[in-house]
């Protein structure tokens, strides 16, 4: 699922946070800060979408994350790689070492720190 910038801005402070009352979440923001209502209403919309619960203690609401960022990283990333990339890591991976003019020896760093990575992974299951 996808996530809209407000929605974005406060799970990322969430995430930081682990949880929080809106006016927690609303003082992470820089100046000038979004009204309280606006923050309010941004997270009810995220626990609506399964994003964030709640634990009530008596008139507040303390929010927490219900999708943890790793989690919603990898579907947006699969989400770009669809839609962008025909589903082609290597595609991506290209495109993203030409934007940042990387040279040969940071594309060797990239490949050794995935082969780590990947090791890591094989081990897991």
């Amino acid at each position: 699922m996808h996530l809209t910038k407000a929605e974005e801005q406060i799970m990322q402070i969430l995430w930081d946070m682990k949880s929080g009352i809106v006016k927690d979440i609303r003082l992470r923001f820089s100046e000038p800060r979004p009204a309280r209502n606006t923050v309010s209403t941004v997270v009810r919309v995220l626990e609506r979408k399964g994003f964030i619960g709640h634990k009530v203690y008596g008139n507040t609401h303390l929010y927490f994350p219900l999708v943890s960022k790793e989690e919603y990283s990898k579907s947006q990333l699969h989400r770009l790689l669809n839609g962008y990339f025909n589903n082609s890591f290597p595609a991506l991976a290209s495109f993203f070492a030409r934007e940042n003019d990387m040279s040969i020896s940071e594309l060797g760093e990239l490949l050794e720190d995935m082969k780590k990575g990947m090791k890591k992974t094989k081990r897991k299951k």
